[in-house]
């Protein structure tokens, strides 16, 4: 029996998880829809293009406590990203 625990999320910091059906080659582009179609955080659903670029670049985006880049891909499951500072 595998059992999954739950990442813990950094001080603040917006934990958004992503649900994924098959594997991703790229997560900014799945990372920005994500975010867009959230309710829990205004500023990050407004979030351009060029401003998470801008995130990635300053190591703000994580997984599992690791910095995320943006040509990262995502496995199917659930991927936990944490944008640190919101």
């Amino acid at each position: 029996m595998t059992v999954t625990t739950t990442p813990a999320q950094p001080a603040n910091s917006f934990r958004i998880a992503i649900n994924l059906t098959h594997a991703e080659p790229r997560m900014d582009n799945i990372l920005l829809n994500a975010l867009r179609e959230q309710n829990e955080n205004e500023t990050l659903k407004a979030m351009s293009r060029t401003l998470l670029k801008d995130l990635f670049a300053e190591k703000k985006i994580v997984i599992k406590g690791q910095r995320a880049k943006s040509s990262s891909a995502l496995a199917t499951g659930t991927t936990y990203v944490d944008i640190l500072g919101y």
